[in-house]
């Protein structure tokens, strides 16, 4: 029968039966899905995406392994789940201090800050698991700068706000500049195993970007 109908948890005092599923009261949809996301991303903490596996996330969410494979096919497009269920996305608004390095540090942080929470180690693994081992070679094609980027188009909007303060001649700074900010942090991500340091953000916007754009 349908495991989201007949899917149990343990309570104190019962067993799990041979198929390694506790007896007791039963468990279905959203809580269900909720429990595995929770273990998923409690596994992911503890032992590392290289460690974590699909039977383990299951023992930990008191459920079986076909409830897992049910939902989620495979390792890397559970634990993307549980990223999304327990991260915070990417900011990607445009701040408007009256300062352009402020707003363009806040945005950099805003989108550094979830990616210190994943990792580095799990950041790559899924890369690995989507891309193959060989990230070179898909690297240029990740790299490229995409005309409606909604990061770039926050660092254009910061310009022009900055712009108006006299901070910025909008009209002398390329397209290759304006996207730099981002593309950094992008390059970071894929060639390094280091978490993406808040020292790191400060260096991309005072040593490289500032003086590029300041008139």
């Amino acid at each position: 029968m349908d495991d989201k109908k007949n899917e149990r948890f343990s309570q104190p005092g019962e067993s799990i039966n041979d198929e390694g599923q506790p007896i007791g009261t039963r468990r279905r949809g959203d809580i269900l899905e909720n429990a595995i996301l929770q273990s998923a991303w409690d596994e992911l903490n503890e032992v590392g995406y290289a460690h974590l596996t699909m039977e383990k996330v299951a023992i930990r969410a008191k459920t079986n392994k076909a409830a897992v494979y049910r939902r989620w096919p495979n390792k890397a497009k559970l634990v993307v789940a549980a990223i999304i269920k327990h991260v915070p996305r990417p900011t990607n608004f445009s701040p408007d201090t009256g300062d352009l390095r402020n707003d363009v540090l806040i945005l950099l942080h805003g989108i550094a800050k979830p990616m210190q929470a994943i990792g580095a180690e799990t950041i790559h693994g899924l890369m690995v698991e989507y891309h193959g081992n060989d990230l070179s070679s898909t690297l240029p094609q990740m790299m490229q700068p995409r005309s409606e980027d909604k990061l770039t188009t926050a660092i254009i909007t910061i310009l022009k706000n900055a712009e108006k303060r006299g901070e910025v001649n909008l009209k002398k700074i390329s397209a290759q500049v304006i996207s730099l900010p981002v593309d950094l942090l992008r390059y970071k991500l894929l060639t390094t195993h280091d978490p993406i340091s808040d020292q790191a953000v400060t260096e991309i916007v005072d040593d490289i970007f500032l003086p590029l754009v300041l008139v």
